[in-house]
């Protein structure tokens, strides 16, 4: 398959309705975008955390007990059925537990099939006050291997991998995920909404030309059950394709309108393609890879971090960095 539609579908995240109802919402909207789009709809990407909010000021033991699911739990299986009814790959943001850690939770985005499989998971690597693989790193990547850290699934829709949230403004992981072969980059995302660009939607541009590929975010469309504006993240999902350019856009409010098709078969021609525009196959790997070498930044921390210690974590790489 070398064009489908991908959808960004961009809903409204309710605190305290629970995590059934954010389930049953998500199954009701999946369904009536597959109606209203056609069969060609086979990528869905929900916003970020759109089951649960978001931690504000909890510890980690508390925010994995309240809102962290189950790897194999019921809300996976009932998310796989709507994936399995409706014939498309969803991807899903959520926090949830693991049985190696279990002090601490993780901000897993995980895609699922149409057979109702979960092709991916990944889990957040680069988070201020949230715990990430990097905190617990020697022995995650023990038990899960780096395949575990950056995973890329194989699929019938190309190649898929996860940029979470905030972590479009990071280079490197993107640059890595293509490296390895990522065509489509779902981009799950909470975050403030403006007419004008924003650094992270200037961010998915410079992703996509960079690396050769798709980009499909999903942002909220608003947030309710909160103490701050409702509408401050409210709008702006969109696709991006290989060379920059916006597909579609949504505004405001909860809406199917960031749905666009994604034509794999030109962005494969432009990765073969030899010349300037050809910016994956001009990566100087050995290079960077002594240079990164030489600088000392943000370190592995043992167990989850609390804010404090966020804070003066990163204190002590920003005092590497100028020192």
């Amino acid at each position: 398959m070398t064009a489908y539609t991908a959808l960004a579908l961009q809903m409204e995240t309710r605190v305290g309705d629970g995590i059934r109802a954010a389930v049953e919402r998500v199954a009701t909207q999946v369904a009536g975008s597959k109606a209203w789009l056609g069969p060609e709809l086979r990528l869905v990407v929900l916003p970020e955390y759109v089951l649960t909010g978001f931690p504000a000021g909890d510890s980690p033991a508390g925010w994995r007990d309240r809102a962290a699911l189950e790897p194999d739990g019921p809300e996976y299986r009932a998310l796989a059925a709507v994936a399995a009814d409706h014939d498309v790959f969803l991807c899903v943001n959520a926090y949830e537990r693991d049985e190696h850690f279990p002090d601490l939770y993780f901000q897993a985005t995980v895609i699922l099939s149409p057979e109702g499989r979960a092709v991916l998971r990944y889990r957040r690597l680069h988070s201020l006050f949230s715990p990430t693989p990097y905190d617990v790193w020697e022995r995650y990547l023990d038990i899960y291997g780096i395949d575990g850290v950056l995973p890329v699934a194989r699929t019938e829709i190309g190649n898929l991998a996860v940029v979470a949230s905030e972590e479009i403004l990071m280079p490197e992981l993107a640059r890595a995920l293509a490296l390895r072969g990522a065509e489509v980059l779902c981009n799950p995302t909470s975050e403030a909404s403006s007419p004008a660009l924003t650094p992270k939607a200037v961010a998915r541009r410079a992703r996509a030309v960079e690396n050769l590929v798709h980009v499909v975010s999903a942002n909220s469309g608003g947030l309710r059950g909160i103490a701050i504006p409702g509408d401050s993240t409210n709008g702006g999902s969109e696709l991006i394709d290989h060379e920059g350019r916006a597909l579609a856009q949504a505004g405001p409010g909860e809406s199917l309108v960031a749905a666009a098709e994604l034509d794999l078969a030109a962005l494969r021609r432009a990765r073969r393609r030899p010349g300037m525009a050809n910016l994956l196959s001009r990566v100087k790997t050995g290079l960077w890879a002594a240079e990164y070498a030489r600088h000392d930044v943000e370190r592995p921390e043992t167990g989850g971090p609390d804010r404090a210690r966020s804070l003066a974590r990163q204190a002590e790489a920003i005092a590497r960095l100028h020192g």
